[in-house]
């Protein structure tokens, strides 16, 4: 015990706690360019079921056509592609080189010397404010519009707007409920680096400021909680899902806060069985101690089966009295052609040309789909899938697994133990992983409902040179507002345009 004691009081003199928040957040920005990369790789819309857009060098806002054909040209898919992730790959790569030469100056200047470690705190105080201070930097640089992008999806998601929610923040938002336990480590990191904190120890929790921790990790699920009541109260909503799945985020708050109240379980056992009981993490003979067993037994099993039911669409944990969500989707839509803007020229300039069929049929092409295997499914899958079907059940085995250990992350009593700091790391560092594979199977899902239920839709092409595509601003869902009113899309259709309809 005393060695694996030295062992983590090394780790944590070698790796501080605000490095390793610094290094999660990290893992993040890498994890949503990896999710936008792969799922396009995939052909699968991430652009245009997350409602994202993509700015140019020279200003235009371009949408992902529907579907993505690699075989036009004219809009040179690979290009479009690096328009989407590069700037957040970018984004990566400046952010990890600064935290790790600020790591490595820290060692450098402790030598491994644990008495040397509160003496050099200042350099992860310093690191952590210049990231903070670029993300709020108000110039054009470092980035500024992907930085703007997160400041507005963090501002929409902790003030939403009363009428509806975009798909966009609500991956957000779950993205972030994976974060709550680092964003009470930031508020332990700040007590560290405060004037009489030590990264080697954790900061006394005393009185009120006990239960500070709790409430910010509740703090996303609160936000996810207010966006299901959001979806559950508009006026187009005829279902009760909403309602269930606002009740898998306040699941979470008993964990959280019954954790908090653990205190009050060691104070009763170390009257009872002295001051060794405080030691030990298992108090089942403690009332509140079961209350917390029975919270975290019922988040963990009942967001993995939401998980598998209702965010990946799969069919293993559903009832057999309920049929699935969706079965064989229907041919792709035909794209429609509008005239290109402020044309001083007649809608149709050549009556004796081909007709426009033939355009919206080479358009059409469905090889310009992403091809599903719509054979009769594996036990458990669906009907349609985008992915190799070995990712499937490998997906469901780890999310089950991590998410019975993800309640114990939200535990705050349990990390209150200095020797388990290291396993608390691989614990956060899993739920990271686990979140990035979520997200995957999480847009898949969406964007095969959308298909399903996708009506033919006309295009908004603004282009000085008549390329015109499709778009997904009248698709089932609107798309995010911006301050443009128009953008440019691009494909390979430039010679004729006919009106819509």
């Amino acid at each position: 015990m005393k060695s694996d004691f030295v062992d983590e009081l090394y780790f944590s003199a070698a790796f501080p706690l605000p490095f390793r928040v610094l290094c999660l957040v990290g893992l993040g920005i890498l994890g949503w360019a990896t999710n936008l990369h792969g799922l396009s790789l995939w052909r699968v819309d991430a652009v245009g079921t997350l409602e994202l857009s993509v700015t140019t060098p020279d200003g235009y806002r371009l949408r992902s056509p529907l579907p993505t054909d690699r075989r036009q040209g004219s809009w040179k898919h690979g290009q479009y592609i690096a328009g989407v992730h590069g700037p957040v790959y970018r984004v990566f790569v400046a952010y990890a080189g600064w935290t790790l030469l600020c790591w490595l100056v820290y060692r450098y200047a402790t030598h491994g010397d644990v008495s040397l470690v509160d003496s050099f705190k200042f350099i992860p105080a310093i690191a952590a404010l210049c990231v903070l201070t670029a993300l709020v930097c108000p110039f054009n640089v470092l980035y500024k519009h992907e930085r703007d992008r997160f400041l507005h999806a963090v501002h929409r998601c902790l003030f939403p707007s009363p009428h509806r929610v975009y798909f966009s923040d609500v991956v957000f938002a779950d993205i972030f409920t994976s974060f709550a336990k680092v964003l009470g480590d930031v508020w332990l990191s700040a007590c560290m680096l405060l004037p009489g904190g030590s990264l080697l120890s954790q900061p006394a929790q005393e009185g009120l400021s006990r239960w500070i921790l709790p409430t910010l990790m509740s703090i996303p699920y609160a936000v996810r909680f207010r966006q299901c009541l959001v979806e559950y109260n508009a006026p187009s909503n005829e279902s009760r899902r909403p309602l269930f799945n606002a009740l898998k985020y306040a699941s979470s708050f008993p964990v959280i806060y019954l954790s908090a109240a653990q205190r009050i379980v060691v104070s009763d056992v170390v009257a009872l069985e002295g001051e060794a009981a405080a030691s030990q993490p298992w108090h089942g003979e403690h009332q509140l101690f079961r209350l917390w067993l029975l919270a975290a037994a019922f988040n963990s099993l009942y967001s993995f089966w939401w998980d598998v039911t209702n965010d990946w669409g799969l069919e293993l944990l559903r009832p057999r009295h309920v049929a699935p969500q969706a079965g064989h989707a229907p041919p792709p839509p035909r794209p429609l052609l509008l005239p290109r803007l402020h044309s001083r020229s007649a809608l149709l300039k050549h009556a004796a040309d081909d007709s426009i069929d033939d355009h919206l049929d080479a358009a059409a092409n469905i090889d310009a789909y992403p091809r599903v295997d719509r054979r009769p499914h594996p036990y458990g899958l669906r009907s349609v899938l985008l992915f190799p079907l070995p990712v499937y059940p490998f997906a469901i085995l780890v999310d089950l697994v991590l998410r019975l250990t993800w309640s114990a992350k939200l535990s705050s009593h349990l990390h209150s133990y200095s020797e388990g700091d290291l396993i608390i790391f691989w614990i956060e560092l899993a739920e990271v992983v686990r979140r990035w594979m979520w997200v995957f199977l999480r847009v898949e899902w969406e964007a095969v409902k959308e298909a399903e239920l996708r009506e033919p839709r006309s295009p908004h092409p603004h282009s000085s040179d008549g390329r015109i595509a499709m778009d997904r601003r009248d698709s089932l869902r609107e798309g995010i507002p911006e301050q443009e009113d128009f953008e440019m899309v691009g494909s390979d259709i430039s010679t004729r345009a006919s009106e819509a309809g």
